[in-house]
């Protein structure tokens, strides 16, 4: 487990001044940034090649490109639009920042902190309940997929669970860290008024309509803010444990 001191100090407030991190959880950061980056690296390569094996699709998803060369900008930018890709490349920057010696923990890396496991935890769920059911994985999507939706979910989490940072996670970055998955649906919602066409069904405007499509993302926005009010409290009661068990120790 990571701690700091809450002391001023020279270099700037307590929030940003920098403190050392331990070996282990600089290489569990580590790890965990390197895993993300493997999952978003080869899924942009391998549909970038157009490696993915093709399968129908309901009107309004992606899934539709040109073969060859002149498929490769529309892959890429449905690539790029999926939730998934974000949350995996949020928490693949956020450990790569977390992993450098000495850490400091300015706001923004705080908010990104709890935006890489709220994310991504929420990209574990919405796949296992709603796509996975749904999905035939082929092909290279064998490789990937489990790495993008299984593996660096939980080895995300678990990293949180025992290295943290403690003490992060506050009512000032609460409302900050649903700006990422706001801007997400911004992006999706004008792309796909300008294509006609939608990462996943429940977003699907052809279909349902803007009204239904609202209801849905603002019940999956609220879900955001239940999840991250149960890490607060696992996060809180972590802080509470290991302080009775190292004393007098104060948690950043």
């Amino acid at each position: 487990m990571t701690t700091t001191s809450s002391a001023h100090t020279p270099s700037g407030s307590p929030q940003e001044s920098p403190w050392p991190i331990s070996g282990a959880a600089r290489r569990a950061f580590a790890a965990n940034a390197a895993i993300a980056w493997l999952g978003v690296v080869l899924t942009v390569i391998l549909s970038g090649v157009g490696a993915y094996t093709f399968q129908e699709v309901e009107p309004g998803l992606y899934g539709e490109h040109p073969d060859g060369l002149a498929g490769v900008v529309s892959r890429l930018g449905d690539t790029a639009s999926y939730f998934t890709i974000w949350s995996n490349v949020v928490v693949a920057v956020t450990m790569t920042l977390l992993a450098r010696q000495p850490l400091r923990a300015t706001p923004l890396l705080r908010v990104l902190r709890l935006d890489s496991i709220l994310m991504i935890t929420i990209t574990a769920i919405v796949y296992a309940v709603l796509l996975a059911p749904s999905t035939e994985v082929v092909g290279w999507s064998r490789l990937t997929d489990p790495i993008l939706h299984q593996i660096t979910p939980a080895v995300t989490v678990i990293v949180w669970v025992v290295f943290g940072p403690r003490g992060w996670i506050n009512r000032r970055t609460l409302l900050p860290a649903l700006i990422v998955p706001i801007v997400w649906v911004a992006w999706i919602l004008l792309r796909g008024s300008v294509i006609d066409a939608y990462p996943y069904d429940f977003v699907n405007i052809s279909v349902y309509g803007v009204g239904p499509v609202a209801a849905t993302m603002a019940g999956i926005l609220a879900f955001g803010l239940v999840v991250m009010a149960i890490y607060w409290g696992v996060d809180v009661a972590l802080r509470r444990w290991l302080g009775q068990r190292a004393g007098a120790t104060q948690f950043s």
